[in-house]
């Protein structure tokens, strides 16, 4: 059947269209974005504002129309941070459904890190044993652990590349205050949940997944996405660390210029990078992969799932 993942993100909103069915590996048919950044349009209350939710009804609904046109037979919706978090998410979520029929369903943190690492389970197999996934969103940032499809342990913290770059760096470039303060913050957050992952042992494989993780590999010299899913992608802590100052020393425009970095990411880079450096630093991990497949089809996997056991 043809399957449709509406991904309302803290910074795009993202129809996939896959043909699946249980058993099989989905394959990918349609892909639709809009750049929404929700994350970034939060008022000082926490609140979405009346502009953003116009907005959101409108991708919604033009989503709906790319779902239609390519004969989507079921429609799986989900909001994850930016609508959980805000602070009238009910009435945004009330005024999506009035409008376009859509009920969205938000994913709590540990939700989202759960079906991100199912999804990266089911691309590696059992043999990459005991795994560690990092996944960066707009508005938090995911750490999952274990050796099954379900983590023995996973956390969703406040560290998205749209969040922090909104709250903690105004200045293009930031500055070196603005640097500091955000590593400083990071890292104690981070540092927090260590415990939670490094009493399981070490892992076996690390993986990450998102947009920050990819468009970091690539600047650091990983294939181009145009040379396929299945060249592996590794990025290394040196690496990392190396490229970080000089992301910081760079305007939006410049750092849009480095190969793999979209125009409408490329403001959140910096962020990203230092949420990646802190994580990669404090779980002592020195080298990671590059995971295609991420929460959408971790969301496709666990309905494929219940449609097989039905």
């Amino acid at each position: 059947m043809r399957l449709g993942v509406l991904d309302v993100g803290s910074n795009t909103v993202h129809l996939l269209v896959v043909d699946a069915h249980p058993g099989a590996r989905p394959l990918p048919a349609h892909s639709h974005k809009a750049e929404l950044r929700l994350a970034q349009l939060l008022d000082g209350n926490g609140a979405i504002g009346p502009d953003g939710v116009e907005k959101l009804v409108g991708v919604v609904q033009d989503a709906l129309q790319a779902a239609e046109d390519k004969g989507v037979e079921d429609l799986l919706p989900f909001a994850t941070s930016a609508v959980r978090e805000a602070t009238n998410a009910d009435d945004v979520l009330a005024r999506v459904k009035a409008e376009t029929g859509v009920e969205l369903q938000v994913l709590t943190g540990a939700e989202e890190a759960r079906l991100t690492f199912l999804a990266v389970r089911r691309w590696f197999g059992w043999s990459a044993g005991k795994l560690l996934v990092l996944d960066i969103g707009g508005g938090s940032l995911e750490i999952a652990y274990g050796i099954d499809e379900e983590p023995d342990t996973a956390v969703s913290l406040p560290l998205g590349a749209g969040r922090l770059t909104a709250g903690w760096l105004p200045g293009d470039p930031p500055s070196s205050d603005e640097i500091r303060a955000l590593r400083r913050h990071v890292r104690a957050e981070i540092a927090r949940t260590v415990g939670e992952f490094s009493r399981f042992g070490a892992p076996d494989h690390v993986v990450a997944t998102s947009k920050t993780f990819k468009q970091l590999a690539r600047i650091a010299g990983a294939a181009r996405s145009a040379d396929g899913l299945y060249v592996q992608r590794e990025l290394k802590r040196g690496s990392l660390q190396a490229w970080v100052p000089r992301l910081a020393a760079m305007t939006t425009a410049q750092r849009s210029a480095l190969p793999g970095v979209s125009e409408g990411r490329s403001g959140q880079l910096v962020a990203g990078a230092l949420v990646a450096e802190a994580a990669m630093d404090l779980l002592e991990v020195e080298n990671l992969e590059v995971c295609p497949w991420a929460l959408r089809e971790g969301v496709i996997l666990r309905r494929l799932d219940h449609m097989g056991s039905a």
